[in-house]
């Protein structure tokens, strides 16, 4: 039996999900099903698994998607899955142990101008897609939203153009009433 720290592997698992932009929720939730029967296993290298157990765990209605999604986790590496076409026996499936921490143990640290630390020689200390490190005084530029932006500046027409707003407004149909009937003269020193 594997020694495995069950916080740690599911944050590795987690993180390395969420940098895939190949998965999807049913390739996570069978891989949390997965993981369950792992755990239940006592984490040995493998063990086996019946499809109708793992699907109904997974939340899985299709026998294509459940193939589909096992399959793929086993190309990208995260399971090793053995088939084994016998309905009686069941597959064979292999977790690795994605507990890095010992891993970082050995990585210099580095720290940048915001006093973050940045693992610099370390593959995964990389950003998600997008993200930029960016130190705490200087302001991000962000577009801001004109309210206004489709109207005209510079028109003669201008009082036709807001006459021509003000016919294709809605009016509420339905007026304003207070169906819980509250009142606003509440004595809260009051126990109830």
């Amino acid at each position: 039996m594997q020694e495995v720290n069950y916080i740690h592997h599911l944050n590795e698992v987690l993180e390395l999900f969420s940098r895939d932009g190949r998965l999807n929720p049913s390739h996570v939730s069978l891989y949390m099903a997965l993981f369950r029967f792992w755990n239940l296993n006592y984490f040995r290298p493998s063990f086996f698994i019946q499809r109708e157990e793992v699907m109904e765990l997974a939340k899985l209605g299709s026998k294509s998607t459940y193939h589909r999604c096992l399959t793929d986790l086993s190309n990208w590496s995260y399971i090793l899955y053995e088939p084994s076409h016998n309905p009686f026996k069941g597959s064979r499936v292999h977790m690795f142990e994605f507990d890095v921490a010992k891993e970082r143990e050995n990585c210099p640290k580095s720290e940048t101008t915001g006093g973050q630390e940045v693992d610099s020689d370390c593959p995964e200390s990389e950003t998600s897609t997008g993200q930029a490190l960016v130190s705490i005084n200087k302001p991000i530029q962000t577009v801001t939203n004109k309210k206004n932006s489709n109207k005209p500046k510079n028109c003669k027409n201008q009082k036709k153009w807001n006459a021509g707003e003000k016919k294709n407004k809605q009016k509420g149909s339905v007026p304003y009433t207070d169906n819980l009937h509250t009142c606003n003269d509440k004595n809260y020193d009051e126990p109830l």
